[in-house]
């Protein structure tokens, strides 16, 4: 029996074996058939032989009559319609006669041309009637069985080469000819011969070929004799040793090596080091570690299939994104995982040393969500895996879950803020009215899924549909474990983002089904192994989390986890069962229990799975005496079975709170054991560990515990922060029940590691965000807490008061009034809190007991004017009238009347009122910095921007005019005693705040308590240390620019001002020298007719004049406005002394100025100059008088020179103007004004 061909046999073997076929005479595997013509009929087909004509027909068996269609099949394309360019709006007609080719077409392109000269041979005379046909016998000289076309291609080849060396033959001749004649020439004759020869060439092409000579290297210059050029034409053929393939005999068609399409055969070159200091493309190998570009790895690794950089290991993202789409499952899954790790090394910040910019940003503005969600529908599992892993890279920190965790059993600790990234504001809805605006909904409707994920990453993926397919994946799928846990930390991620994306968690079809039913059972078979192949039908700890994480977004989320879900008979069997009875493996059982055990007491913490406390309080019991009896023990106890024993506290604590004997279960239980390691670990006096240790895209925010676990201990499970809040929030409950317990701790708040915290508290700054928030929640309510014991100490009517304690009074009230401003959404009752007892606080206020107020009035004696009183009195006014202060605070936030009360619930454990542990979202503290100036603000919004400042005092809604009194009493408090609480306000936007007073009404201004209050605010303002830092080039909160403000401001002043000097003060605090010229410009241009009431004098102005008129002032249009005003009388002395004199100044400063200058600024100077020796009588007398004897005296020095003023240089004038040994001048500069003389003689 014949054998079947392999694909290893060589044609001799083929023709071998058909040699053996025919020997044998065996039959054919394929039948012969005789097939009729139908074109010559029946009777033709029956006799084919003696037609003579024979068509045969091969069929094989099994095979199709139609051929298969290629998957895919890529389609037909021609290359002259890719070369075809069209366009859509092209007309038809235009296409069709332009490919017109029809015959008028062509004799329309006949050219005539003249051929007088051009030769005609006759034809040769044969003996035969046709020319002689051309037989292929002729062509079969050649040897091999080539077709006529490839000989015919074969002889033109021939031919050119024939050409080309016959061309190269000559060229050599005519070079040895030249060559041989230089020889026979002298020096001499050669130069003479290059003479004229550059003689006759262009210039331009002699200096060009010169200036190439330079660039050519040593090497091509020795190529260019003849040696070198016989070389290149003798070079023999590459030898078959030096090919990376040695041709074998065997191989078809490689009779002919052509080198260079063999070139990607051959080894790599090693990786040069870049001499420029440009940035390379980053490179990652499989594991995601960046690969140095001058690293040289070997080709076995994979790490060189990649088409750019070929030299170069690792791949790029851009090639890792087109792998990822490739058609081979074994790329796709490759770079899917690949970019899993580079997402997990991202997140952990190893990149940002190395590379320039974000690796996630780039990832994710590349489109990785999206590749990522194609990737999950793959059919191969492995793909889908890889999908899923990355996902979870994308979007989970494990060092955030672990933080999150270990603060679970804090004070407070459940209530979490929601990952929301930062809302930012519709730039198209700014200026439209509140009924024309869409709603949130609307706007997230008609967003495309690009845009909801470049704004918030989690949203864009459940706008993607990515809840149902991991559902999918999860019951049909049915993954390897680690795609399990992947996605059960995907969805507690999703969990912790809102409480809408938690209720979608809920509502997707079958997933929770799912969830519960595969890894929650209620009872299961023991594990075989400790390598699990499968986690289905066994308990997974994080299904349990994600149960717990999903009750903490809402009340009604927890109760149907309870009862639609089957919450309560997963608690009963978790709960009763030890761990070590659970058949699993020790670490694994107990975390099951101790996620448990904290889903009952975030059930507790709403009133709800109360009466299963009851059905399970022995074994609850027995498992608190046993976890006392092991904390007590010397053994170190295990951190899983102590997360354990805290979760059983916290449920219980719960418990009790909904059963309202809290404090019963709790005695015993708290060891008085105090550290001060925490002070070091703030992050309110240390912003710098919220620093991301990360990458961060606003996108995806995280919390960022990665380099807070290592820089500090604030977040581990031995944090400082938990025990110190517990032991102060049991002080404050056991001297609230009995306050003659209260003076025994006041050791500890006279402890000085308490003291240092506090006065490093005073002028921090702490930033917000989703990194520090989370544990700024946690030291506020630290903070509180030892507040409000230090305040009881002070306060304390039933005992003495601790003269100690007493003396920290000021310290206690600044911290205070630092935290009001630090609270976080969620802390709304503690704000309350603080502004009710201690902000306010009359005993916190040592300065008005001290005789602080007598010192103010002394300090201001001597700077004391008729229309304003001493600051002293103001104080001491403002003191008799606190109480009514914080009653007109109170009263202005009742619009957090909702807040405060949900605040209220959380923190006194009000458990049937709490409806969710997720905190409002994070958008910045609860209280603007600048809340002090709040009443003032909001009457500003309500009358001001509605009633344009028009409204007057009777028609202001009633006790406006007390409520802004009382405002502006508690800033001078602020200002006078507590100024480091008002550095966080800018000095800018005290003064934009502050001109609310003039923008509300049209005479509010003008009542006595508002004009003596803000007269003293103003004089506060414009101290030389608060004047140096007011900046009003940068826009005020709030405010586009200072400028707006301060037109509305002029625009007002001219309305309803009366000539008010603390109106008019205001208004020339912008016009100092340092600021910006447009403000001037906008009084001397716009506004100029303000001038004639703007009668501030001097001595009512608390600015130096210097500020105004120092240095010179350079803008020629204001130049041109301050010398009209005078001329034309709109200024005058006795209307507006201060920028009368300012005005005078700075024309004669430019007029006489001997600096150089532009010719503009020359010009402008001879202009003015004429002008004023040409003024009429029309001119004010004072003014023409003053400008006019100026001249009259200097041409009075000038006439015995005879030198005219209008060729006389400023620089000479002014010369004489200043040369000792002149005249005096005439007797009306003695009576001119001392502003006028004062800046003529300095000058």
């Amino acid at each position: 029996m014949l054998r079947r061909p392999k694909p290893t046999d060589s044609e001799a073997d083929l023709l071998r074996e058909q040699q053996e076929l025919l020997a044998a005479r065996g039959q054919s595997s394929v039948a012969v058939v005789k097939r009729p013509d139908k074109r010559r009929g029946d009777a033709a087909a029956a006799e084919p032989h003696e037609q003579g004509i024979q068509r045969d027909v091969v069929t094989i068996e099994d095979l199709p009559d139609e051929l298969p269609t290629l998957t895919p099949a890529p389609p037909k394309k021609s290359r002259f319609k890719q070369e075809r360019v069209r366009f859509e709006d092209e007309d038809p007609d235009e296409r069709l006669d332009r490919h017109d080719t029809h015959i008028s077409a062509v004799l329309s392109r006949i050219i005539e041309r003249d051929t007088s000269a051009v030769p005609v041979s006759l034809p040769c005379i044969t003996g035969t009637a046709f020319p002689k046909v051309l037989h292929r016998s002729v062509m079969d000289t050649l040897r091999g069985r080539k077709s006529i076309f490839a000989r015919q291609i074969a002889a033109q080849r021939a031919k050119k080469e024939d050409v080309h060396f016959s061309w190269l033959t000559k060229t050599m001749k005519i070079h040895e000819e030249n060559q041989s004649k230089l020889k026979t020439m002298s020096q001499s004759e050669i130069l003479e011969e290059q003479r004229k020869l550059l003689a006759q060439l262009d210039p331009r092409l002699v200096e060009f070929v010169r200036s190439r000579k330079p660039q050519r290297t040593p090497g091509s210059e020795s190529a260019s004799g003849p040696v070198q050029r016989e070389d290149f034409l003798n070079e023999p053929l590459p030898n078959k040793e030096e090919l990376p393939i040695k041709p074998q005999k065997e191989w078809l068609h490689m009779d002919k090596v052509e080198s260079e399409k063999l070139e990607w055969t051959r080894d790599l070159p090693a990786p040069r080091k870049q001499s420029t200091k440009k940035a390379m493309q980053a490179r990652f190998d499989f594991a995601g570690t960046l690969i140095p570009p001058t690293k040289d790895l070997p080709t076995h690794l994979g790490l060189h299939h990649h088409g750019e950089e070929p030299e170069l290991a690792g791949y790029s993202l851009q090639e890792l994104f087109l792998l990822s789409r490739s058609q081979l499952n074994q790329q796709r899954n490759l770079a899917v995982s690949t970019l899993a790790n580079v997402l997990a090394k991202a997140r952990a910040g190893e990149y940002i040393s190395s590379l320039k910019g974000s690796v996630l940003s780039s990832l994710l503005d590349a489109g990785l969500l999206f590749l990522l969600r194609f990737s999950l529908d793959d059919s191969v599992k492995g793909v889908m895996s890889a999908a899923v892993h990355a996902l979870r890279a994308l979007l989970v920190s494990s060092d955030d879950e672990e933080c999150l965790d270990n603060a679970f059993p804090w004070l407070l600790g459940m209530a979490t803020f929601p990952l929301l990234p930062t809302a930012q504001e519709d730039e198209d809805d700014e200026g439209l009215d509140e009924t024309i605006k869409e709603t949130a909904r609307e706007k997230e409707e008609k967003k495309t899924d690009h845009d909801v994920a470049s704004q918030d990453v989690v949203k864009g993926f459940l706008k993607m549909q990515g809840l149902p397919r991991l559902r999918y994946i999860l019951e049909v799928v049915r993954p390897s474990p680690r795609v399990v846990l992947d996605i059960l930390e995907v969805l507690i991620r999703i969990a912790r983002h809102s409480t809408a994306a938690a209720t979608q968690i809920l509502a997707c079809p079958r997933l929770m089904n799912t969830v519960i039913s595969e890894f929650l059972p209620c009872s299961w078979a023991p594990a075989t192994s400790q390598a699990l192949s499968s986690l289905y039908g066994l308990p997974v700890a994080l299904a349990m989390k994600l149960l717990r994480v999903l009750a903490s977004a809402g009340r009604h989320a927890c109760a149907r986890i309870l009862n639609s879900l089957g919450g309560k008979e997963l608690l009963s069997r978790f709960v009763v069962v030890e761990p070590s009875e659970m058949l699993l493996e020790t670490g694994e059982a107990l975390r099951c229990s101790t996620e448990a055990l904290r889903l009952f007491a975030v059930a507790a913490s709403y009133g709800q799975a109360c009466n299963l406390y009851t059905d399970l309080y022995p074994v609850l019991v027995k498992r608190l005496q046993a976890g006392n009896l092991l904390c007590a023990s010397s053994e170190a106890v295990p951190f899983l079975e102590l997360d354990r024993i805290k979760a059983l506290m916290v449920l219980l604590t719960r418990v009790t709170q909904t059963a309202g004997s809290h404090e019963e279960l709790q005695r015993g239980l708290v060891r008085l054991d105090y550290t001060s390691t925490m002070w070091s670990s703030s992050m309110i006096c240390n912003p710098g560990l919220s620093a991301a240790g990360g990458e961060v895209v606003p996108s995806l925010p995280g919390l960022g515990c990665s380099r807070l676990k290592t820089s500090s201990t604030m977040a581990g499970p031995n944090t400082p922060l938990s025990l110190p809040t517990a032991l102060l929030y049991l002080l404050n409950t056991i001297t609230s029940i009995h306050k003659g317990l209260t003076k025994k701790f006041s050791h500890l708040i006279l402890s000085d590691s308490v003291l240092s915290y506090l006065q490093s508290c005073i002028g921090a700054m702490p930033s917000v965000s989703h990194m520090s928030a989370w544990i700024l929640h946690h030291e506020h309510h630290l903070l509180y807490l030892l507040l409000r014991l230090a305040h009881k100490l002070v306060t304390a009517t039933s005992v003495p008061v601790d003269p100690e304690v007493a003396k920290h009074a000021a310290l206690f009230h600044q911290v205070s009034l630092a935290l009001v401003s630090w609270l976080l959404p969620g802390s709304e009752y503690l704000a309350h809190e603080l502004m009710s007892v201690m902000t306010f606080s009359h005993c916190l206020l040592p300065e008005g007991v001290d005789g602080e107020t007598e010192v103010a009035a002394l300090a201001e004696l001597q700077l004391k004017d008729r229309t304003s009183p001493a600051v002293g009195a103001l104080l001491r006014d403002a003191l008799q009238h606190l109480p009514s202060i914080r009653g007109c605070y109170l009263t202005h936030l009742a619009h957090l009347e909702s807040s405060v009360l949900s605040s209220r619930d959380r923190y006194l454990g009000r458990t049937p009122f709490v409806s969710s542990h997720l905190l409002p979202e994070l958008t910045g503290p609860s209280l603007p910095t600048d809340w002090p100036f709040l009443p003032l603000i909001s009457l500003y919004e309500r009358m001001g921007l509605s009633a344009g400042g028009e409204q007057q005092v009777e028609s202001l809604p009633a006790g406006s005019v007390q409520s802004v009194t009382h405002c502006l009493q508690w800033l001078l408090v602020l200002e006078s005693w507590r100024e480091q609480a008002l550095t966080v306000v800018p000095p800018v936007a005290k003064l934009a705040r502050l001109a609310c007073v003039f923008l509300c009404s049209s005479d509010l201004f003008l009542e006595r308590p508002v004009q003596e209050l803000t007269w003293a605010l103003f004089r506060g303002l414009t101290r030389p240390a608060q004047l140096e830092a007011l900046d009003l080039g940068s826009p005020p909160p709030g405010l586009a620019s200072f400028h707006d403000l301060y037109s509305a401001l002029l625009a007002q002043y001219e309305a309803v001002s009366f000539g008010d000097p603390l109106f008019g003060c205001f208004m020339l605090l912008p016009l100092q020298r340092r600021y910006s010229v447009t403000m001037r410009l906008a009084v001397f241009g716009e506004h100029v007719g303000m001038l004639r009431s703007l009668g501030v004098s001097l001595q009512q102005l608390p600015i130096p004049l210097e500020k105004f008129t120092s240095p010179m002032e350079d803008s020629l249009p204001l130049l041109r406005l301050y010398f009209r005003a005078l001329v034309t009388g709109a200024l005058k002395r006795n209307w507006c002394p201060v920028l009368y004199a300012v005005a005078v100044a700075h024309l004669n400063a430019f007029i006489f100025s001997q600096d150089e200058v532009a010719e503009e600024k020359e010009a402008a100077r001879r202009s003015l100059l004429r002008k004023t020796y040409y003024l009429t009588d029309e001119v004010p007398s004072g003014t023409r008088l003053y400008l006019k004897e100026t001249f009259h005296y200097l041409h009075l020095l000038l006439s015995p020179l005879y030198i005219s003023l209008d060729v006389l240089t400023f620089s000479d004038m002014s010369g004489f103007f200043v040369s000792p040994g002149v005249k005096e001048p005439p007797a009306s500069f003695s009576a001119a004004p001392t502003e006028f003389r004062a800046g003529l003689q300095h000058l």
